[in-house]
């Protein structure tokens, strides 16, 4: 066997390695899949090379080869090249300094679609019981799908009429609003939600995953109301991670799904999705007059510029012109 087939043998290894260290790094799963996906293409694109025999030349025909053969999006290119950056710095441990020559794909400027509010009101019309609770939530405060899904009953201040997004994207907290008249609906939600969450204690379940290593600081706390998802799911399942059987958060596509389904019964027809109403609740807020600063901090934006975006959505550009042809 030679010098370029060696390393190969160790490649499971190699991917636990990685794996560990997104772990230890608190990397969310989907994080973690996607890039365990991006190195293990990156090998196999490269007859399964181990990546300490690769340099500028492989990662960049890599790179090429998803632009121009399959055609990904910029996004999508940056994505994988965050992966392979990531395997190099983190877990091979290689400083290389022409990573920092590699260019990146640079990302299409474009304005979100927004819906109207006439829109929203026929959008979640569709919905009822759980359903309209999560979609009006994540019009009403701002939230990203992923955030809402696992919101956590100790995150919720009736008092203050607010949210705690914690460990969003970036790692960062942040405060929301509560929408008032999501108040009481929720309060009876979280009554049906506690109910099974005794339910479930009494078959032997009842805990839910834990961030980082409070487990062991705290290892009954998993169990206790107040670390439990507002939005659990109907079935019992195995933690990808821990393989423990346990009830998680609701599954994010099929909020994907159900607004599909709902945009074609109210005959909205838009290239939107359930991001779309987080883009149609920043909208809203700068035309009833609050500051951008604001609705920056509400989404948890770290740059104004991308909370600038929705700027270009109100009657401030073309829409606000009156064309010369009115007035011939």
């Amino acid at each position: 066997m030679d010098n370029t087939e060696s390393p190969v043998a160790n490649k499971p290894r190699l991917l636990e390695r990685v794996r560990q260290s997104l772990r230890v790094q608190h990397y969310s799963l989907r994080t973690e899949e996607s890039y365990l996906y991006w190195i293990r293409y990156y090998i196999r694109f490269h007859k399964k090379r181990h990546p300490e025999t690769m340099s500028q030349k492989e990662i960049e025909c890599f790179l090429t080869h998803l632009a121009v053969n399959k055609k990904v999006s910029p996004s999508t290119q940056n994505q994988a090249l965050s992966a392979i950056l990531y395997l190099y710095k983190k877990v091979l441990k290689i400083e290389l300094p022409w990573l920092k020559n590699v260019v990146r794909a640079k990302r299409k400027k474009y304005i979100p679609v927004v819906f109207t509010r006439e829109e929203v009101k026929h959008l979640l019309a569709q919905f009822d019981g759980t359903y309209w609770l999560l979609f009006s939530l994540i019009y009403g405060a701002g939230l990203r799908v992923s955030e809402c899904a696992r919101l956590r009953v100790k995150d919720i201040d009736f008092h203050y009429k607010q949210l705690l997004i914690r460990d969003s994207k970036g790692s960062k907290d942040r405060v929301t609003v509560l929408p008032g008249p999501l108040i009481e609906p929720l309060r009876n939600h979280l009554a049906r939600v506690q109910e099974l969450h005794q339910q479930d204690l009494k078959n032997g379940y009842g805990d839910v995953y834990l961030p980082y290593a409070l487990k062991r600081k705290y290892p009954n706390a998993d169990k206790e109301w107040y670390w439990q998802y507002v939005f659990p799911s109907r079935d019992i399942a195995t933690d990808p991670r821990s393989g423990k059987r346990r009830r998680h958060h609701i599954y994010e596509k099929s909020l994907s799904r159900n607004i599909k389904k709902a945009m074609r019964k109210a005959n909205i027809y838009k290239p939107a999705s359930t991001h779309t109403l987080r883009h149609s609740f920043a909208t809203h807020l700068l035309e009833d007059g609050y500051d951008i600063r604001t609705v920056q901090e509400l989404l948890g934006h770290k740059d104004v510029k991308t909370t600038q975006i929705y700027t270009h959505v109100l009657q401030k550009g073309g829409a606000a012109v009156r064309s010369p042809l009115e007035r011939i």
